[in-house]
């Protein structure tokens, strides 16, 4: 098993694990604003100490990782859900005015990042969790369809997916039987680099208030509730922001180890 799989998914492990206590337990609530004991250091009640507002720093973090999984899993989940059909629809009909349209979409969308989309939707409905969700489930839809499409292509000329043709399979059911299974190796690794995006992705639109809104803590708008108080009480910026690159760095670690043992050819390699 490659090694940078092994930390990978030990790192994401903790923090998954991390926001699964965080439903059921946390040392102390995150929407109680206690200010006498504003800023507090650490100590065996606040173990990560206090904020500006006297709420356990702790706490916080283990709600905020919950956050940013739930938002990034439902996200990428979307992006599965559409992009994948669209992408084998696309290869199964190449060249088709089918092909160009979801093709051509999918370059419509790309023109337009998360960030961009997340304002239109929140311009219209309001920030929320659930903007937030669609703004990078919206994005996810044609990267998934590229990968989808990219990994079918060379497919459709194989030998059986030929003898399927022949034996009157459609090219819904040669998709779903034959096509699909032989992608998911793609489609698993490319999952976990969006689902590493997507964290990314969730921190800055709540950073710049169009993500998750008060009292539910979010990492992204810790930091920005903390940058005014960068030089007096660093911490405060450092935690949530090593939360996110300890994330992040674990989802691409074991992306990498993914595709390094789900590769045929870096398998045989290898032996």
């Amino acid at each position: 098993m490659p090694p940078a799989l092994i930390l990978g998914a030990a790192l994401s492990g903790a923090f998954l694990l991390v926001a699964l206590v965080s439903l059921l337990w946390v040392p102390h609530a995150v929407d109680g604003v206690a200010i006498a004991n504003r800023l507090q250091p650490p100590s065996a009640a606040h173990p990560l100490g206090t904020d500006q507002l006297g709420r356990d720093i702790l706490s916080m973090l283990m709600v905020g990782a919950q956050t940013s999984i739930a938002v990034a899993l439902i996200a990428v989940g979307i992006g599965v859900a559409l992009g994948v059909p669209l992408g084998l629809a696309a290869a199964a009909s190449r060249g088709s005015l089918l092909d160009e349209v979801i093709m051509r979409g999918n370059d419509l969308i790309f023109a337009f990042p998360s960030l961009v989309i997340a304002i239109l939707i929140t311009a219209r409905y309001g920030p929320s969790a659930t903007n937030a969700i669609l703004a990078i489930g919206i994005f996810n839809i044609p990267v998934f369809a590229r990968v989808a499409r990219g990994g079918a292509l060379p497919l459709w000329t194989l030998d059986y997916i030929l003898a399927a043709r022949t034996a009157g399979k459609g090219r819904i059911r040669i998709s779903a039987e034959h096509i699909l299974p032989n992608i998911l190796n793609l489609l698993i690794v490319q999952a976990t680099i969006q689902f590493s995006l997507g964290i990314l992705a969730e921190a800055a639109l709540s950073y710049v208030g169009l993500g998750a809104q008060p009292p539910t803590p979010s990492w992204g708008r810790m930091l920005a509730e903390a940058q005014t108080m960068i030089y007096t009480h660093p911490m405060l910026a450092v935690l949530p922001g090593l939360a996110i690159v300890l994330m992040v760095l674990g989802l691409n670690l074991m992306g990498d180890g993914l595709r390094d043992a789900l590769d045929p050819r870096l398998r045989r390699g290898r032996a």
